[in-house]
């Protein structure tokens, strides 16, 4: 930077500063204090290094900059005002109000926000998705620039993305670490510590640069070296005061997350010169920065895999055969947490490596990656033991918030899984990703259903899950069979019906079982697949109920709290149909190691119990 813009970014810092605690006491709440720490760093960054047409933020070569600290959104909306994206009415009037796009916390709904944050410790994970895209896929030059905080450094998230930023060699990477020393309650873990700051960093294969983070002439030359073309992702570790220009409340305990009071306001914007309207430029894209190495083709032909009827198939088989053969499609990407041997992932990393980027066992940062890939444009799978996403559950949370596009296989679900017991059986995943924002869950019975709707997840935006089994079951449906999103599948439907047995995955197997002997016992009963959890297929629901008398026996390997049942209940909870009679049958107590036919009736699910709940329901 030459001297003009150095002091373009003092008169930058300072209009950060009056602009965050502008909005956050006109609004009554926020986190001004935080947003002043950091606002040197932010304004050398903003003038002379983020490379980025505002008029364009869909550009490819645009760079990428996330606040994973998010609670300082006043700096970060002070920035879009300082750059003309957003006006001082906007900011100063409607920052945290009702409907409002200036949330407290940034999310999508600003088009030049990529990912929603706040929950501390995301950010930096989801910027390596970004980054590997980077390099790896897109083949430009942006660079991911990302401001955390000191205390989010307590997260064990921020040193995985570390590290598979320093595995993945991401030298498009830059962490801005605003070390204030304060966190909400007190001081921080390691305080104004920078050599163990450090050494933590360079533990984890990063560059450390240690840096007063309020000199205008160290952050720049930071910042360039965060550029500079190097293997290593860079992690610049900037000494702040928190609350920096405001003399009254500097380095002071017990103003994070407060607005300044009025006349408290009046001060310090008077000590800080005044409102201003500086407008500035940031650096454009490098020239050449036109489109992607990989171009999506949707409609590139898909060979999807046939199975016989008959046939007994594990679905996560039939995942794996389903999502190689999707790898005719460019932007088809998938994530592994170091078990695609089981999940089948890796069926995907034999025929497409290029596209396939292994997390190891990082389940917060297999999630990530995806989110970060997906704001490129890409379709990720992120494919694990569905007992692990639970580790990584608040990232999918996010996710839902961000209005990501991402799929996520859990494979190795339910009492099914057998001897390894219940740490592994993910009881509770159904209930979890139900109640995500936006979310799909799905849950096939066999293979042809399983590669149809791999291919269906494809196309459907949001978060969509798909839930399959360890073992091998028959194949029931022929090939080129219809699985719509929300559909279900109806087997021995007759008018006289006395009852309707609905299953998903492993257990639609025990009632098409249990539908058989009834019929021998002079009890017609229907079949539902509810291979669609959500949404679910209300019409053949009410439908049965209709048939029936309301008859119902719910089958699900799962616990029964916000699984198929409470799906089943919540769909018909305002219909028009008789007086429920429902049996719910699911996994009332913790369950022990055995043969997976063994636990399915321990568990009060196999297809005997579903014989005795439905002679019950029918009076017999």
């Amino acid at each position: 930077m030459d001297q003009d813009q150095l002091e373009l970014s003092s008169n930058l810092a300072r209009q950060l500063r009056v602009d965050s605690i502008r909005c956050s006491t006109s609004a009554g709440s926020g986190h001004p204090t935080s947003s002043l720490s950091a606002a040197d760093l932010m304004a050398v960054l903003l003038v002379g290094h983020l490379r980025y047409d505002w008029d364009r933020p869909d550009l490819p070569g645009n760079d990428h900059l996330i606040f994973s600290k998010g609670h300082a959104s006043p700096l970060l909306y002070s920035m879009y005002r300082a750059v003309g994206v957003v006006n001082a009415d906007e900011l100063i009037n409607t920052y945290r109000r009702l409907g409002a796009r200036l949330a407290g916390h940034p999310t999508p709904a600003l088009p030049w926000v990529d990912v929603a944050t706040g929950s501390l410790g995301q950010g930096l994970p989801d910027a390596v998705g970004i980054a590997l895209a980077g390099k790896y896929l897109d083949e430009l030059d942006y660079h991911s620039w990302v401001l955390c905080g000191d205390s989010e450094t307590a997260e064990g998230s921020i040193w995985k993305a570390l590290d598979k930023a320093s595995y993945y060699k991401l030298g498009n990477l830059t962490a801005i670490v605003d070390i204030n020393r304060l966190g909400q309650r007190g001081p921080t873990e390691l305080q104004w510590d920078l050599e163990r700051y450090a050494a933590r960093v360079q533990a984890f294969g990063a560059r450390a640069i240690v840096i007063d983070g309020h000199d205008l002439e160290a952050i720049d030359a930071a910042l360039g070296q965060g550029r500079e073309g190097t293997d290593q992702p860079t992690v610049i570790l900037a000494r702040t005061i928190k609350a920096k220009g405001v003399p009254e409340l500097e380095d002071k305990n017990g103003w994070h997350g407060k607005a300044l009071p009025p006349d408290m306001a009046e001060r310090a914007i008077k000590v800080l010169g005044g409102a201003t309207d500086l407008r500035i430029s940031s650096p454009s894209p490098a020239d050449g920065q036109v489109e992607p190495a990989i171009r999506p083709d949707p409609g590139a032909k898909i060979d999807l895999p046939v199975f016989e009827l008959g046939e007994k198939v594990a679905t996560r088989v039939a995942f794996g055969a389903a999502i190689a053969a999707l790898a005719a499609r460019p932007e088809i990407v998938v994530v592994d947490g170091e078990v695609g041997n089981s999940t089948h992932a890796e069926d995907f990393g034999a025929v497409c490596p290029e596209r396939y980027f292994q997390m190891f066992i990082a389940e917060q940062q297999l999630v990530a990656s995806a989110v970060g890939l997906a704001v490129r444009g890409y379709i990720p799978f992120a494919s694990t033991f569905a007992v692990f996403f639970s580790r990584a559950f608040d990232f999918i949370r996010m996710a839902g918030i961000s209005r990501a596009n991402i799929r996520l296989v859990g494979s190795h679900a339910g009492v099914e899984i057998g001897e390894d017991g219940p740490s592994q059986m993910a009881l509770e995943d159904l209930a979890s990703l139900r109640a995500v924002f936006g979310s799909v869950v799905l849950y096939p019975g066999d293979a042809t259903c399983t590669a149809a709707l791999t291919a269906t997840m494809a196309d459907t935006r949001g978060i969509v899950y798909l839930r399959t089994t360890r073992g091998a079951y028959p194949v029931i449906y022929p090939a080129g069979e219809a699985f719509p999103i929300g559909g279900s599948k109806v087997h021995h439907a007759a008018p006289g019906d006395q009852v309707a047995l609905i299953g998903a995955g492993v257990t639609l197997h025990e009632c098409l079982a249990a539908a058989k002997e009834l019929g021998g016992l002079g009890i017609q009963a229907r079949v539902i697949d509810a291979y669609s959890i959500k949404p679910i297929d209300r019409d053949a629901l009410v439908e049965a109920c209709m048939a029936t008398g309301s008859r119902l026996v719910v089958v699900e390997d799962h616990y029964p709290e916000g699984g198929l049942g409470s799906a089943v209940l919540e769909a018909l909870a305002d219909a028009s149909v008789p007086a429920l009679n429902i049996a719910h049958l699911a996994v009332q107590s913790l369950p022990t190691s055995g043969k997976p036919a063994e636990l399915l009736d321990a568990a009060g699910i196999s297809s005997r119990h579903i014989v005795a709940a439905a002679r019950k329901l029918a009076g017999q």
